[in-house]
């Protein structure tokens, strides 16, 4: 069964430190005025599920009061009235503002707002005691609020330090879970105060889009804010600028180093080492700049792994695919399970790292949203791993995660989220969905997730394979007309997934792509197709709204170009 076209709430842990954009008091008293401006001027919350919430507008002050500045900047947003009204009102930009400080301003509007969105989530969950399903929402609403803040505090601290590729993507992440939270909320408004808090979070939700527009084409044009324009996307035209050439990843020795010390060790047994895997997460120090290694031994754990977001730089080092399994049952059937928290294996802290794992979910191909592997780890790393589930088995969330040789086995939307992820050298597998497959079935690979056009976030695929299990291979030519399966549908309106020098097999139906429901994103998302081989590749009949990247744009989606690969990523074996 097709899962609903909104998934539960994302969970988060707190961060242990968050930081936030400095400002003096009276700018910060002007700040909380504009949130309560923003409170008593908002619509009702009510949204159909693929729609994006959408800010309503505080009253906006006229040209005349509105500092060319500003004016010319917020030309950049998606909206911009929203964008002149917060920051003329904000006091928190100086005179004269240069484009960093008009930016920065957005960045700590959207931190202010934030505050009030968990004051008053905090409050939908002290009046929830009786009501189970919405006091979980909220518990998992301010987790996911926390990461946000710590996300634009990252973004804002690199800014001024001219990581501005670092600041778009901790920011995109920013307005993914304000995204999340909103989409929680939404399975549990049933009251005035859930609805008065959706609205809030609508508005969040757009101040946060346009601080990240307003990045998006400083990245892209400078101090030159006369050529700020809103985010455009593919389907407008546009690529980011990516020079020349494309460097080929493939063949290149393991990335994940394999002979570093061990810090911990796991196995079965328990003697001289750690019988679970999470004790040994749990020794890993806070904060820390370097790695801390952890070996597993050969053996099947049953266990769910939580990496938390102070655990960073942590390295998985297993035995080898089918020896090291780390093993899961959790679903969405049960009480209190969330897709996100489903997961057998979920990491959050940065720099993650493994190799030699298989990680699964065995709910079976009844139990619908069912995740093996969830990844909220900037700059994570996964090289010869398998990861094995049904529906939505990796859930690449957020931030920027690269897989080398990695083998990844489902059915429903199986490959999912919206981080923006490589995967290199991969063998994409589909498996038999229902309990009597024999019926035949829909599947979509991917359903990436991208619901504003500046997040930089989509997935690349280079030089995999994409094919079925053996047993899904016998039913397909047992009746191929029944068993149709397609590169990915768009989960939100701005899904973008990339296909370049795949190897696509003969179960991949002739249209390539399906929609999610209706016509809905089918003008916004961007579904390319690059050098593709196989008796699946043949695009002359695939759907109108997917393309052919141009041969001019390929280097757009190259490691170094689309997660900045060269500058955390290294090759050496």
């Amino acid at each position: 069964m097709i899962k609903k076209p909104i998934k539960p709430p994302s969970t988060t842990p707190k961060p242990k430190s968050k930081k936030y954009l400095l400002i003096p008091m009276a700018s910060l008293l002007c700040l909380s005025f504009l949130s309560l401006l923003l409170y008593f001027s908002l619509s009702s919350a009510s949204h159909h599920h693929h729609t994006h919430p959408s800010p309503s507008p505080p009253l906006i002050p006229s040209q005349d009061t509105t500092p060319p500045q500003i004016q010319q900047a917020c030309k950049a947003t998606r909206f911009p009235q929203t964008c002149e009204s917060s920051l003329t009102r904000s006091g928190s930009v100086p005179p004269d503002p240069n484009s960093l400080q008009i930016i920065g301003s957005a960045m700590g509007i959207s931190t202010q707002n934030l505050e009030t969105a968990k004051e008053m989530v905090q409050n939908i969950l002290d009046s929830s005691s009786g009501n189970p399903n919405r006091s979980t929402a909220a518990r998992s609403c301010l987790e996911v609020l926390h990461n946000s803040g710590y996300r634009i505090g990252l973004a804002n601290d690199a800014l001024p330090r001219g990581k501005v590729k670092d600041s778009r993507a901790w920011l995109s992440a920013a307005l993914l879970y304000q995204y999340d939270c909103w989409s929680g909320l939404k399975y549990v408004n049933d009251t005035q105060m859930v609805n008065k808090t959706m609205s809030f979070m609508d508005s969040l939700i757009g101040l946060t889009s346009n601080a990240l527009s307003m990045l998006v084409s400083y990245d892209r044009y400078g101090n030159d804010t006369v050529s700020w324009k809103p985010p455009l996307t593919e389907r407008d035209g546009f690529w980011e600028d990516s020079g020349s050439g494309q460097e080929s990843w493939s063949g290149f020795g393991g990335v994940v180093p394999t002979d570093l010390p061990a810090d911990a060790m796991v196995c079965k047994s328990g003697r001289g080492c750690y019988s679970t895997l999470q004790e040994a997460v749990n020794e890993a120090p806070d904060n820390s700049d370097g790695r801390f290694v952890i070996r597993i031994m050969e053996g099947v754990y049953e266990e769910t792994v939580r990496v938390p977001l102070e655990k960073r730089n942590v390295v998985f080092l297993g035995d080898g695919m089918g020896k090291t399994i780390i093993t899961g049952s959790l679903n969405v059937g049960i009480t209190g399970v969330t897709t996100y928290t489903s997961a057998t294996v979920g990491v959050l802290g940065d720099g993650f790292m493994a190799s030699g794992l298989t990680i699964q979910n065995t709910a079976g191909p009844d139990a619908h949203q069912a995740v093996a592997f969830r990844s909220d780890s900037d700059h994570s790393i996964i090289e010869n791993c398998e990861f094995i589930g049904n529906q939505d088995t990796l859930y690449a969330h957020s931030l920027r995660q690269f897989y080398k040789s990695c083998t990844v086995q489902g059915n429903v939307d199986f490959i999912f989220g919206n981080s923006a992820s490589l995967f290199l050298d991969c063998i994409i597998l589909v498996a038999p969905r229902q309990l009597k497959p024999e019926k035949g079935e829909n599947n979509a690979i991917t359903a990436q997730g991208r619901t504003d056009p500046a997040q930089s976030t989509g997935f690349v695929f280079q030089n995999c394979l994409i094919n079925g299990t053996q047993d899904y291979m016998a039913l397909y030519y047992s009746k191929p007309s029944v068993h149709r399966n397609y590169l990915g549908r768009p989960w939100k309106e701005y899904s973008r997934t990339v296909f370049m020098n795949c190897n696509l097999e003969v179960l991949i139906s002739p249209p390539g792509w399906m929609p999610w429901s209706g016509d809905f994103a089918l003008k916004t998302l961007y579904y390319g197709e690059y050098g593709n081989t196989g008796a699946g590749a043949n695009t002359s009949q695939r759907v109108s709204w997917s393309s052919k990247v141009p041969g001019s744009h390929v280097s757009a989606y190259s490691v170094k170009n689309f997660i900045q690969g060269e500058e955390w990523i290294s090759t050496k074996s």
